[in-house]
This record gives C-alpha cells, sequence and structure tokens, in this order.
C-alpha cells in the first residue's frame, strides 16, 4: 500500500478504522489510572539560577478513565512528552502538561512521575576542589478537575552516619556507613524549593556529607568530623523532622532515613509522614471482621486514626 495524503491507496483508508479504544465497555468499572511508564526522554529542568539542566529523565503520564470507555489513546501521551521535553520544567510547566494531558484524553483527573539524576558541583571542605555530584529526584504532580493542581518534589541525598553506641563502648573506633535521605515534601501553592537549597540543607544533617573528590587533608576532616558527630538513624531523622516543620514553605512531608549498615546484613530506618495519612482500608476487611455495620445507614464516617492508634466515627 502507498501512503497518499488523506489515507493509505489500498484496501484501507484512515477514515475506516476503527477507534477500538473508544468503544463501550459494560463491566461498570471506573479506573483510576491508565498510560504509559519507564518512558525515558531528555528533559530540561529549570535551575535556581535561571539556566536549565539537560538530564535523562524516567517519565510515567496517565489519566483516570471512565467506566464507559474501553481504553485510552496511549500515542496522545508520547505526543504530549514529545512537544514539552524541550521546555524547562517546573511547577508551572509541569501543571500546563497536566491540563493539556486532561483536555486531549478528556480525563478528569492526570498524574505525571519524572525522575532524573540531579548533578550539583559540590566543593571539598579542606581542599576546596570542585567536583559535581549526582542526586536521583522526582517530580510527582497531579491536576483534577474539582481538586485543582498538586505537586510533591523528591529528592534521595547519601550521607555517612556514625553509631554513637559503637563508638560509646569501644575503646577505638566506631562502625559508620552510608545512610539514605529520602524525602518527599509539598509546599505552598505557587512557591517552590529548589533543589539547590533543598539538597545542602539535607547533607547537614547526616554524621558527614559525602563528597565525590576528596584530598588527603580532605579525607582526614570528614573522618573526624563523622566521628565527633554520631548518629543513630532516629537522630538523623528527628533533625530533618524538626527542620521541616519548621520550614516556612513547607506544606506536608514524607521523610525516611536508611542506613547500609556496615557490621549487619541488615539495613536500619526511621520513617516520618507529616500530617499522617487518614485511615486506608477496604470496607470489606472491616466488614469481614466484624467491625463494620452491614446496614449502610448506621456505618460512621471513617476519620484518621487518633494518637493510640483508635479508630475514631462520628
Amino acid at each position: 500500500m502507498k501512503w497518499e495524503e488523506g489515507g493509505w491507496k489500498g484496501r484501507v483508508r484512515i477514515r475506516e478504522m476503527k477507534d477500538v479504544q473508544g468503544r463501550a465497555d459494560r463491566r461498570e468499572v471506573d479506573l483510576q489510572r491508565v498510560g504509559v511508564k519507564n518512558v525515558e526522554l531528555p528533559f530540561q529542568i529549570q535551575q535556581k539560577d535561571g539556566g536549565c539542566q539537560t538530564v535523562l529523565a524516567k517519565v510515567r503520564l496517565s489519566v483516570d478513565l471512565p467506566r464507559h470507555y474501553k481504553g485510552t489513546h496511549m500515542s496522545r501521551f508520547i505526543e504530549i512528552l514529545e512537544k514539552w521535553k524541550d521546555l524547562p520544567s517546573s511547577s508551572r510547566p509541569l501543571e500546563h502538561i497536566l491540563e493539556e494531558t486532561r483536555q486531549r484524553l478528556n480525563a478528569d483527573r492526570a498524574h505525571l512521575h519524572v525522575g532524573f539524576k540531579y548533578f550539583i558541583e559540590k566543593r571539598a571542605p579542606v581542599s576546596h576542589r570542585t567536583s559535581t555530584m549526582g542526586y536521583d529526584c522526582q517530580f510527582d504532580a497531579m491536576l483534577c478537575r474539582e481538586l485543582g493542581y498538586d505537586l510533591i518534589v523528591g529528592v534521595h541525598v547519601p550521607v555517612t552516619t556514625v553509631c554513637p553506641c559503637s563508638k560509646e563502648i569501644s575503646v577505638a573506633g566506631a562502625h559508620n556507613q552510608r545512610a539514605w535521605l529520602r524525602v518527599k515534601l509539598r509546599t505552598v501553592p505557587g512557591k517552590f524549593l529548589w533543589f539547590e537549597d533543598l539538597i545542602p540543607q539535607l547533607e547537614r544533617f547526616g554524621s558527614c556529607e559525602i563528597y565525590p573528590l576528596l584530598k588527603r587533608p580532605d579525607e582526614k576532616y570528614v573522618t573526624e568530623k563523622g566521628y565527633f558527630n554520631p548518629k543513630f538513624v532516629e537522630d538523623v531523622l528527628r533533625d530533618v523532622v524538626i527542620w521541616l516543620r519548621g520550614h516556612p514553605l513547607v506544606t506536608w512531608f514524607e521523610v525516611e532515613c536508611e542506613a547500609d549498615e556496615s557490621i549487619h546484613l541488615h539495613n536500619a530506618f526511621a520513617y516520618q509522614q507529616e500530617p499522617p495519612p487518614a485511615l486506608n482500608l477496604f470496607v470489606r476487611d472491616l466488614e469481614a471482621a466484624g467491625e463494620y455495620p452491614q446496614d449502610r445507614a448506621s456505618r460512621p464516617v471513617l476519620q484518621p486514626a487518633s494518637v493510640d492508634g483508635a479508630v475514631r466515627g462520628r
């Protein structure tokens, strides 16, 4: 067959092709997310200084699918991403991507995840030699017809931790290891917390920072700094929580500190989310346990768990 303006020259023409995705579905199931994932594209990430950093991004883009549609149009997601990949990405452009996705797919909600390695220049503590360090970062954005726009920024920051117990009980030395701060946060609408501000601050909460390039005076410095600043993962997490609680731009956060224990086969971790999540249980599970009335009219409205873990109703 030969392509001509308006369709294929042959038995089948474009206008005659059936839209299978647009057919009706009779199973009465709304789907929360359908789309494409593991899409690798070059993305332009806006920097604090006004420039842009080109990164290799792994992208997931999706929408909700009403029960009366059999499927979505997957090619449209790629068309949208191709259009936006060369433009600077920050809070507002991500919202525009979602708005176009929601409109083109005729959806109530659109979701976007962009994961990438972001590079920041670091200076060694004594020799002041500069080197480049990469951090795993992510944007998780959602646009809803009723609820509006939401953006969560995430970053993984490596630090070192020195065990306070090991130092206390040992005649010499203390076991130390690399630990990971995994932070996600929301900010005040219209405000953005730059990676260039967030990452250096988080690095200060470990026993010592990690550097790509160290000369001998630098190595002596970081070894001694970590030894005289021992921290459990609990210590690191509490320091981060206090800082995030007091930050004027942060409205919600989730943070985990995980240490790759050097003398254990297991890892140690500590986790916190504030405000805490609401109760998230299937009603059928409560019914099966005999803790939820079968009569809908007498069912309580489920509330978040209290401090002691009890389920409150009204």
